[in-house]
């Protein structure tokens, strides 16, 4: 017989959900928690199970136990439980922690939200595993659940009718890989309300297609897990209709086994299976077998440990999104190890889901920030690259010189934080570009353009300035209207401030000033009566002088100047209506129209003479003049009562 050889699946063990469900209920126990219970077996693992009970760890079997319960902490482990076994632990007021593996909990929110919308859920599956019994749950009744093709087949034989209506589809997310597509060919293709979710989670694809490939090359496979444990029983018939096959669930049973006439072995685990069993089996193997050769040169010994392959806190990894939720998404490192990357790791933006950051498919490079154990568990950060991707541009734009651009997304003391490619760069309040005491949240949420003042690459630290930017901006924006600006020339600008004297105009970058004469025709206290900080208005230069960087603006024009109208309706001799608008000792003004003012003076009141002004007319009052003088060079117009009044007179002596 040719030299034997051990050929070993990639990915065999503990997957992500089981693992994070056993570290979870450890967790409890290490935290001296007491009366701690888990809803049905945490594991379909013995050894597992026994260790927790010897901590004190008790099994709840049913909902009736649970009902029983008058304290305590409850475990949901990875399989789910139905929506009433959460109403059950609330209504208790027992503490429940939720270990319910992502990829099924992402199961429940599809079945409640087609059971609520009133589709019909079909659901692949084992009609007695918990997990399938957890999604029957959440589907409130409204459901079927079929084992093969030929069982789905029937459903829609016999339910013909109401096959018709909205039908969803899921799959238990140990389901066979292989039964699931046959599955879906049987599926009416005329029926355009069936909705169908691929809900076999990620890392059973990979366990069941690398045991698929790895039986096809075999002469014999053994598969390492738990009598009980669904995923592992599927394994094995995966693997059995490839080759002669063995389901064991530990080293001991190796030696009851036939190794005869098999000269390619191969070796998978099922989800609910520790390192150390498969480690042990491998040894056992060792001692059992003549040599220990693996395909390609490769011992059993190296193969085994590349499955379990070390991954380093602060190493650099890629992983692939397999599945997303609120809190997390949960990659694939390529090796035996499943990670998740927390929502605070992937963006630093606290009002994005990580949805919003990443998609199942993506490839993220991710640096390892903390493991749990040997099993291989990760914490990983998408945030930490990033940082380092942005670090290395922000030491380049130090050096260049080059502007930025980053989002404000703190007010902190003695400044604020912008962020800029994943980094967190400090701005002083002194090169915020704000004046000096004013509020530093006025720039958060703000998008900012900035220039890099110092960089710490040990402490990874940048300073950074948003007013250097601004004043570059500002010369630039300065230099190029001094190049094209001439009297006469009109702009759009902003007022960015008042005074008592005038208003200050951006026109892009540069100031000008339009004097409050210059704002409007009439006589005004203070130039807010005409405009305010924020208004866009239409301006001209007036003046120029660029040694003194001063530029006089104007504001009113000519064709509104109330001079102009009066010049053109009015004339010496006319009889008029003008309201009294300010008495003064020498007389009263009256405005003749809006921005024309015209003098009564005290001698032109009255045929008699006059001591007081007041005693003749008040401000409001409305009377009737003759105009008996205009100049208009000067802006003077003389009003007359008294021209009147002797015109009557000399009507009467006429009469």
């Amino acid at each position: 017989m040719e030299e034997r050889k051990i050929l070993v699946a990639r990915t065999a063990g503990f997957c992500f959900g089981v693992k994070r469900a056993v570290e979870k209920v450890y967790e409890q126990v290490n935290m001296g928690k007491q009366n701690i219970y888990t809803y049905g077996p945490i594991i379909h693992n013995e050894e597992v199970v026994t260790d927790l009970g010897k901590k004190g760890v008790r099994v709840l079997e049913n909902e009736q136990e649970l009902k029983n319960l008058m304290e305590g902490t409850v475990v949901i482990r990875s399989h789910g439980v139905p929506k009433e076994i959460y109403e059950v632990i609330e209504e208790k007021g027992l503490e429940c922690v939720d270990a319910t593996c992502p990829f099924v909990a992402k199961i429940h929110r599809i079945v409640e939200k087609h059971t609520k919308a009133g589709d019909f859920i079909l659901i692949a599956g084992d009609a007695n595993h918990p997990e399938v019994a957890a999604i029957v749950g959440h589907c409130k009744g409204n459901c079927f659940v079929f084992e093969s093709e030929k069982a789905l087949n029937d459903f829609f034989q016999k339910n013909l009718v109401d096959s018709r209506k909205r039908l969803a589809i899921v799959a238990q997310t140990t389901y066979n890989i292989l039964v699931w597509e046959k599955c879906l060919k049987a599926l009416p293709k005329d029926n355009p309300n069936i909705m169908v979710y691929d809900t076999i989670c990620h890392a059973t694809q990979v366990r069941q297609s690398d045991a698929d490939k790895l039986s096809r090359k075999s002469d014999l496979m053994i598969i390492v897990g738990g009598r009980h444990s669904s995923n592992t029983v599927k394994l094995y018939h995966v693997c059995n209709r490839n080759c002669r096959s063995y389901h064991i669930e530990n080293s001991d049973e190796l030696y009851t086994l036939d190794l005869d006439n098999a000269e390619k072995i191969g070796i998978t685990a099922g989800a609910s299976t520790p390192a150390h069993i498969i480690k042990e089996v491998q040894q056992t193997m060792t001692e059992i077998m003549d040599n220990n050769a693996v395909e390609e040169d490769i011992n059993f010994a190296e193969a085994l440990d590349q499955s379990f392959k070390k991954i380093h806190t602060g190493e650099k990894v890629k992983g692939t999104v397999c599945s997303v939720n609120d809190s997390e998404a949960i990659v694939d490192v390529g090796t035996k190890h499943t990670g998740y990357v927390p929502r605070s790791e992937l963006t630093d933006d606290a009002s994005k889901k990580p949805s919003d950051v990443v998609a199942v498919g993506d490839v993220l490079d991710l640096i390892v920030t903390k493991i749990n154990d040997q099993e291989g568990i990760v914490t990983l950060s998408k945030k930490k690259v990033d940082e380092m991707k942005g670090f290395e541009e922000i030491i380049k734009a130090k050096d260049e010189g080059a502007v930025l651009e980053g989002t404000v997304n703190a007010a902190v003391k003695g400044g604020v934080i912008v962020t800029y490619a994943g980094v967190r760069v400090f701005i002083p309040a002194s090169q915020s570009g704000l004046p000096r005491g004013a509020e530093m949240d006025s720039l958060v949420k703000t998008t900012q353009r900035f220039t890099i003042l110092e960089v710490n690459e040990h402490r990874r630290r940048a300073v950074g300035s948003i007013k250097a930017v601004l004043k570059a901006e500002k010369d630039a924006a300065k230099e190029a209207f001094w190049e094209t600006a001439e009297i006469g020339k009109t702009y759009k600008g902003e007022v960015k401030s008042l005074t008592s004297y005038g208003a200050f105009v951006d026109l892009g970058g540069i100031d000008g000033m339009v004097h409050i004469s210059e704002l409007s025709w009439k006589r005004i206290k203070h130039p807010s009566e005409v405009v305010k900080v924020g208004d866009f208005i239409e301006v001209y230069i007036k003046d120029l002088d660029k040694e003194n960087n001063r530029i006089s603006l104007g504001y009113k024009k000519q064709e509104d100047n109330p001079w102009e109208k009066f010049k053109a309706n009015y004339a010496v001799g006319d009889v008029i209506d003008a309201t009294i608008v300010s008495i003064t000792p020498f007389g009263a003004f009256a405005q003749i129209i809006d921005g024309v003012d015209g003098l009564i003076h005290i001698s032109q009141l009255a045929d008699k003479r006059v001591e007081n002004v007041k005693d003749i007319v008040s401000v409001g009052d409305v009377v009737k003049v003759k105009i008996i003088d205009i100049d208009i060079d000067n802006k003077r117009i003389s009003i007359s009562m008294r021209a009147l009044l002797e015109d009557e007179d000399d009507a009467d002596y006429e009469d």
